[in-house]
């Protein structure tokens, strides 16, 4: 079982001192703020009084599962940007902050005075994160961006999938994590020119769209070459082979990868089938993708004939590329994740504790502690009034 990690506080990590105001909601913009609260930024996550941030909605059992895992190392204030005194806080915060991270509709900001003009008069070393699904330019600006668009409109889905069936969405938020990636190493960057002294604070403009297209990689070089869109191919790759998931004899499942003259030389005497080396259809790269499917035929035959255990030590004895098709069940038990430590348990308020991914990753020198759980809505409000010296509202007094 994955071990219990305790809270610290106090604990520092190599973004210690960098406050960043987080105006996001969903995926995105909450995955840019995990990376930095991680790293020990003093992330404030502002939320709608009484609601919260939508991805508390994403609930498991009535749990809000995901919000424990992207909000931890978090602080939670609840205020209405509308509200005068929410609007003060708010600007008071901007003033103390590094950094400002927003998924607004391109616009929104602006209509309210509190555009990227507005911010940066008030604080001028300040980096902005707009994200957006189509970016703040271009003529689909305003358009609605949500994760499933932009991975069907990025090349994605086409690419991925069997080539009989329809092109196939991720089973994730993928555009969002990704993006959220890409924000957070252009804030580190832009933070980096700042400290420098050779840039002031700015604008970073990231659309959902942009990330997960570069990981399409060079397909669209590719097409210069080939004039068509690289088709459909399941678990096989196009571009080497032997590659793909194969079912054992136990209905577990392994994955290979043969994509190395040498490692595919050495698949063949492992099966016991040395002749395929000179075999005019399997003897380099070329040939073995112009006859996968021959080849995966052969593969598949050997590894049906043995449990996933088998397989798994037969080619792990012969240094044969092959690893085990894994749920995240299988994860929670497995000894690689436990002696990594790659997934832990966090304590948890309603659960008593909740497994999820370690930091990432891990620091030799400025290690990043788990410093808190997941917030409840608003639960730092009163403690940041209190940094800010800004005194506790009045309430409106009761009606009898």
């Amino acid at each position: 079982m994955p071990r219990t990690i305790p809270f610290t506080p106090d604990g520092r990590g190599p973004l210690d001192g960098v406050r960043v105001v987080d105006l996001s909601r969903l995926v995105a913009g909450n995955m840019t703020t995990h990376v930095l609260a991680d790293y020990g930024a003093d992330v404030i996550k502002i939320e709608r009084p009484g609601k919260g941030d939508d991805l508390r909605s994403w609930r498991v059992e009535g749990v809000e599962v995901f919000w424990k895992v992207y909000a931890r190392n978090k602080r939670s204030v609840a205020l209405d940007i509308h509200d005068p005194d929410g609007r003060e806080m708010l600007l008071r915060l901007v003033d103390t902050a590094q950094v400002l991270v927003e998924n607004f509709v391109p616009g929104t900001l602006e209509r309210w005075g509190l555009g990227p003009d507005d911010l940066l008069a008030r604080n001028p070393r300040l980096v902005i994160l707009r994200v957006s699904g189509w970016g703040q330019t271009g003529p689909w600006r305003l358009r609605p961006g949500f994760g499933t668009l932009v991975e069907a409109m990025s090349g994605w889905a086409f690419m991925n999938g069997h080539a009989d069936k329809p092109p196939t969405l991720p089973p994730l938020a993928m555009a969002d994590m990704v993006a959220g990636l890409y924000g957070t190493a252009a804030i580190l960057a832009a933070l980096r020119a700042v400290e420098q002294g050779g840039a002031p604070g700015q604008v970073l403009d990231l659309s959902l769209f942009e990330p997960i297209h570069s990981l399409i990689g060079a397909e669209a070089a590719q097409i210069r070459l080939t004039g068509a869109p690289t088709p459909r191919a399941g678990n096989q790759s196009s571009h080497t082979a032997p590659r793909n998931v194969y079912e054992c004899a136990d209905g577990a499942y392994v994955a290979l990868s043969g994509s190395m003259q040498s490692m595919a030389e050495r698949l063949f005497d492992t099966i016991g089938r040395p002749e395929l080396k000179t075999d005019p259809r399997f003897v380099d790269n070329a040939a073995r993708v112009a006859h996968r499917d021959e080849l995966d035929t052969i593969i598949a035959t050997f590894i049906a004939g043995r449990s996933q255990a088998e397989n798994l030590a037969l080619f792990e004895a012969a240094g044969v590329t092959v690893g085990p098709v894994c749920s995240v069940l299988d994860l929670l038990e497995h000894p690689f994740v436990e002696g990594r430590e790659a997934i832990v348990e966090i304590p948890d308020r309603d659960l008593g504790s909740v497994p999820m991914h370690n930091i990432i990753p891990r620091f030799s020198a400025t290690p990043a502690p788990f410093r808190r759980p997941a917030p409840d809505i608003g639960e730092h409000t009163e403690e940041l009034r209190r940094e800010l010296g800004m005194a506790t509202p009045k309430q409106p007094a009761e009606v009898s």
